[in-house]
């Protein structure tokens, strides 16, 4: 094998498709043609680093051939094998930080969240609670029914005594004699003495 010749390109013919390489180490300036040529990198351009063999053409005159853009030849390759190896790890890895980022802040968004949406609750359901608590306060032990009965009465002013409105208060729904909430109803009409019945 011929020993290989750091040069670079001194001149280029693009309608002619061949030009001269300067040897880095002196000497005559070599013939090269565009077959000759990589095809990696782009078109030859004046002033490019070169590696090459020299050969004799039929006419016994001196050519490159083999020729080698050092730079798109050693490095290339090696950083696409590298990207090759490492690109899938890197993306499974990639992937494993990213759900574990996921991870990290939904736990976090959870312990910050969780004590607020906790109280928010609870105050929905008490306020859910206040109606029934409001609209249905405690209410004295139902007396037992003897001469009255749930009639859609729920008013004071339809009852004849203490004792009725006590009955209705106690017994029939959507009653309006105690607006006070005490459990004593019609206290300005019927209960309002002590021994009132």
């Amino acid at each position: 094998m011929d020993p290989r010749i750091d040069g670079t390109l001194k001149t280029w013919n693009v309608d002619k498709g061949f030009g001269f390489v300067k040897p880095i180490n002196g000497g005559q300036d070599i013939f090269v043609h565009v077959s000759d040529y990589p095809t990696r990198g782009g078109a030859p351009e004046v002033g490019e680093r070169l590696s090459f063999e020299i050969k004799l053409n039929k006419d016994g005159k001196k050519k490159a051939v083999n020729v080698q853009r050092p730079g798109a030849i050693h490095s290339t390759p090696a950083r696409r094998k590298v990207r090759a190896h490492a690109g899938p790890r890197n993306s499974v890895f990639g992937r494993v930080i990213a759900l574990l980022m996921v991870s990290v802040v939904c736990a976090a968004g959870y312990q910050y969240l969780a004590p607020k949406l906790h109280s928010t609750a609870s105050a929905a359901s008490s306020l859910v609670g206040e109606p029934h608590s409001t609209s249905s306060p405690a209410l004295p032990t139902p007396m037992p029914a003897s001469r009255w009965q749930c009639d859609g009465r729920t008013h004071c002013s339809q009852m004849t005594s203490c004792e009725e409105a006590k009955f209705f208060l106690a017994n029939c729904p959507n009653t309006e004699m105690d607006g006070d909430h005490d459990g004593t109803p019609c206290e300005s009409q019927w209960c309002s003495h002590p021994f009132a019945k």
